[in-house]
């Protein structure tokens, strides 16, 4: 039951999680993927730690990271050999800014 009491408000996780939406705008499908993939993939994963070291209270943005956490993934696997098709890279990063748009909406909205 704690997972859905909502947290307060957090400087930290604030400014991490406009930095995500930052470099998934970012995201550049005439680029190498991977790399991009994985500059998104660390920017989730300290997120996911500094919130779990923040304490339980932090269960709800954990839970709203995880769908965007998915889509990384996947799409880091794909590129992980070569680059997917641009029409693929586009879809993943539209999935993932409106992810992030949701994400930030609900963190920075705490208070």
């Amino acid at each position: 039951m704690v997972g859905w009491i909502p947290s307060f408000n957090d400087p930290n996780q604030s400014q991490k999680i406009v930095d995500v939406r930052m470099a998934v705008d970012s995201l550049d499908c005439g680029q190498p993927q991977h790399p991009q993939a994985l500059v998104i993939q660390r920017e989730l994963r300290w997120f996911e730690l500094y919130s779990e070291s923040a304490g339980v209270r932090n269960q709800d943005v954990i839970r709203i990271i995880k769908p965007m956490q998915e889509t990384v993934s996947e799409f880091a696997a794909r590129t992980r050999d070569r680059d997917a098709s641009k029409i693929y890279c586009d879809l993943k990063k539209r999935a993932m800014q409106e992810q992030a748009a949701r994400a930030a909406g609900v963190i920075l909205g705490r208070f």
